[in-house]
């Protein structure tokens, strides 16, 4: 069966719980979409404001503070908001490649080469300890014990090569505080669990982001052996075909949804897996150009109108003034605008409530920067 790219997109929306808002929780939410992108602190409770209806954002700096959430360098290398389960589950899928990074040439212009890596692990692990720490103490030992190395570097090191997570207070909300490290063992009480098979974590990315690719899976997870992973699914998962012929995995018990069914406005924090999650993004990004990453740094992110990607938008707090600027691709339609206009107020005022509003729609391909 053949899918258009029109039904990729709602079939992507709905899973994403982007066509209507949730009931879920925030850790179910999580759990669904096997963790929220936290690399900063304000795009995962933009992501979940613009998913979960009445969403609170006090509950995500309970879940940190009790540990029922957790902030961890998992798919792609980055920082995910998931909760203590996962953690455990699927580091161990993606530390082997991590640890792998800094004896590399190219990590810090070779700046750990020549180290023994087995022995710059056990010394991290003796100075992380069981209590969290703040990265700039780590960079104080750092000097202490390689003080012909750069500091920076070993730490980075250490946070690669040892599992670790960001603890409180940085992650919750309105707290941008520098990232304070722990193991995982000793702030979740349990240790990794290698025994979580590659297959059943590609399931659930296919009950969130499917039907997609190996390739797509690839691009999410960054993990190899994808291919004889799928194949161990068997008949847990179906096969379909997209408009260029490519075979498409999805869960055998997944349903499609109705390529004429409306999507709402939504405006996502940046660096949203719903845009970055597969190698071909045109079932979100229309005409087929995949933004690079860097076209979301800085605090800018998307706007969806009518299920793609259609304009980008920043805010400016300047003294008592939010400024939502966005810069469309193409001329709205009036009520494509008053939708994109009503959304972006409702997400100064979850954002910035004690800011007066500021909502400016620029000429399609202007400059964000005021």
């Amino acid at each position: 069966m053949k899918l258009s790219n029109r039904v990729l997109n709602r079939t992507l929306l709905a899973r994403q719980h982007l066509l209507e808002r949730s009931e879920l929780t925030v850790a179910q939410m999580c759990d669904h979409l096997i963790g929220l992108q936290a690399q900063d602190v304000p795009p995962p409770f933009v992501g979940l404001w613009s998913r979960i209806g009445e969403f609170d954002p006090a509950s995500v700096s309970e879940g940190l503070d009790n540990r029922s959430l957790v902030r961890i360098t998992l798919m792609r290398g980055t920082i995910h908001l998931v909760t203590p389960p996962d953690a455990l589950r699927i580091a161990p899928h993606i530390q082997p490649g991590l640890e792998k990074v800094p004896f590399r040439k190219g990590f810090n212009y070779g700046a750990m080469v020549g180290l023994d890596p087995e022995e710059v692990r056990a010394r991290g692990e003796e100075v992380l300890g069981d209590e969290p720490m703040a990265a700039a103490v780590l960079r104080e030992h750092a000097a202490e014990l390689y003080p012909d190395r750069d500091p920076g570097a070993v730490v980075q090191t250490w946070l690669y090569q040892l599992p670790v997570l960001q603890t409180p207070p940085r992650g919750r909300w309105r707290d941008s505080s520098r990232p304070v490290w722990s193991r995982v063992q000793p702030w979740l009480g349990a240790p990794l669990d290698p025994s979580y098979p590659l297959e059943e974590l590609l399931l659930r990315y296919l009950r969130a982001f499917g039907p997609a690719t190996t390739m797509d899976m690839q691009t999410w997870s960054k993990l190899t052996g994808i291919k004889p992973a799928v194949s161990r699914l068997g008949d847990r998962v179906r096969t379909y075909t997209d408009e260029r012929g490519r075979t498409l995995y999805d869960a055998a018990d997944a349903e499609l949804v109705d390529p004429d069914t409306p999507a709402s406005v939504r405006l996502l924090g940046w660096y949203d897996n719903a845009i970055l999650s597969h190698q071909d993004r045109t079932r979100i990004v229309p005409y087929g150009a995949a933004p690079p990453l860097r076209a979301f740094a800085t605090n800018v992110a998307p706007i969806l109108v009518d299920g793609y990607l259609s304009a980008v938008y920043k805010i400016f707090p300047a003294g008592e003034t939010a400024r939502l600027r966005i810069s469309p691709r193409a001329e709205w339609s009036a009520a494509d605008r008053a939708a994109v206009e009503a959304e972006a107020h409702a997400l100064l005022s979850f954002l910035e409530p004690d800011l007066s509003p500021s909502v400016e729609v620029l000429v399609p391909g202007s400059d964000l920067r005021p």
